[in-house]
C-alpha cells in the first residue's frame, strides 16, 4: 500500500511524464513544419517513450492499491528556435525530470517504501540515458554549426530512429512488454 504522500508524488510524476510526451510531440510538429522530418521522427520516438514512462507510473500506482489522479497537462511551447536550441531545451527538461525522479526516490526512502524505491531505480537509470542522448545531440549540433549540408545529414540519420518500446497499452504495460 502506498502512503498518501507517496501516492500524491507518483501522481505528480504521471503528469510530468505526460507533459514530457506532449512537449516532444510539439517539438516533432515544429520540426515537421520546418521540413526536418528526421528530427521530427526523433522527437516522436521520444513522445512514445514518455508515454511508456507515464503508463508505468500509472500502472504502478494501481498495482500498489493507490488511486490515479490525472491532472491537467499544461500546454507546451509551439516554437523552439534552431535544432540546437531544441536539444538544449530538451536537455534542460530532462534535467528537471531527473530531479523529480531523485526527489521521488528520497520520498520513498523517507516513507520507508522499499518497493517504490526499487521501482524507481529503472527511472534513475533511464534518466542517465536520456541526458546522455541529449548531450550527444547538442555536441553534434554544435559541431555542425551553420553547415546546412551537415544538418541535413544529421536529420537523415535521426530519421532512422525507431520506437523500441511498446506503444499499445490497452492490456497494460507489463502485458505489452511480454508481447514485445
Amino acid at each position: 500500500m502506498l502512503s498518501k504522500k507517496m501516492e500524491k508524488a507518483l501522481n505528480t510524476q504521471v503528469n510530468n511524464e505526460f507533459y514530457s510526451a506532449y512537449l516532444y510531440m510539439s517539438m516533432s510538429a515544429y520540426c515537421q513544419s520546418m521540413g526536418l522530418k528526421g528530427i521530427a521522427n526523433w522527437f516522436m520516438v521520444q513522445f512514445h517513450e514518455e508515454m511508456f514512462h507515464a503508463m508505468k507510473f500509472y500502472e504502478y500506482i494501481l498495482r500498489k492499491g493507490g488511486k490515479v489522479s490525472l491532472q491537467t497537462i499544461k500546454q507546451p511551447p509551439v516554437e523552439f528556435g534552431t535544432p540546437l536550441s531544441m536539444f538544449e531545451q530538451t536537455y534542460e527538461h530532462e534535467q528537471f525530470i531527473t530531479k523529480c525522479i531523485n526527489d521521488l526516490v528520497e520520498t520513498a526512502r523517507q516513507e520507508k517504501d522499499n518497493a517504490t524505491e526499487i521501482f524507481l531505480h529503472w527511472y534513475v537509470t533511464e534518466q542517465i540515458e536520456e541526458e546522455e542522448n541529449d548531450t550527444d545531440m547538442i555536441a553534434q549540433l554544435k559541431f555542425i554549426g551553420k553547415d546546412t549540408s551537415a544538418l541535413l545529414m544529421f536529420d537523415k540519420e535521426l530519421a532512422a530512429r525507431m520506437t523500441t518500446i511498446p506503444t499499445e497499452f490497452s492490456k497494460g504495460v507489463e502485458a505489452a512488454l511480454k508481447g514485445a
